[in-house]
């Protein structure tokens, strides 16, 4: 059985700031000097009903909502949804590759991807070995490697005695 009550609680705005006002909350005034179409008026705090009373304009208060709806401070819901749009990449052919083969490795399952992977690295180490092995090969075989000889040091030029700063005036 689907309970619903007979009253609704409802949200009232501030008449200064914009913000609502909670059932039990907020301040209420009542104009008794001036003739007012409004015979209770609603704010949300204390500090909203002084600036109203003051004849402050809402508009240049910025912390109201009428101030950031007018210098667009709010974020619409057109926009919000604006923003959680992503653009879809258009797939094109990379250099060395045309369409057709990638949108075949695509279609690749990640356990064929892996293993393709793996086996392509064993070809790569079984490669490395195998020059390794030609080089140790050619070593044993033939002449000793180059062996990098240490650059003799230039001595530096002697101009004379070391002069310091010198003294005096301008």
């Amino acid at each position: 059985i689907f309970f619903r009550p007979h009253y609704i609680m409802r949200k009232e705005q501030c008449l200064f700031s914009g913000a609502p006002v909670h059932p039990g909350h907020g301040k209420r005034y009542v104009p008794t000097l001036v003739q007012s179409t409004r015979p209770v008026l609603i704010f949300a705090n204390a500090k909203s009903r002084k600036l109203y009373l003051k004849k402050k304009n809402p508009r240049v208060i910025r912390w109201t909502v009428t101030y950031r709806r007018l210098n667009k401070k709010m974020a619409n819901v057109d926009q919000i949804k604006k923003k959680a749009r992503k653009a879809k990449k258009a797939v094109r052919p990379i250099v060395g590759a045309d369409l057709e083969t990638i949108r075949q490795k695509k279609a690749q399952r990640e356990t064929i991807r892996i293993a393709s992977k793996e086996a392509a690295l064993k070809e790569l180490e079984e490669r490395k070995k195998k020059r390794a092995e030609a080089a140790k090969n050619k070593a044993a075989a033939g002449a000793p490697p180059p062996s990098k000889t240490p650059k003799a040091k230039q001595p530096k030029m002697n101009t004379g005695p070391k002069q310091g700063p010198k003294k005096g005036g301008r």
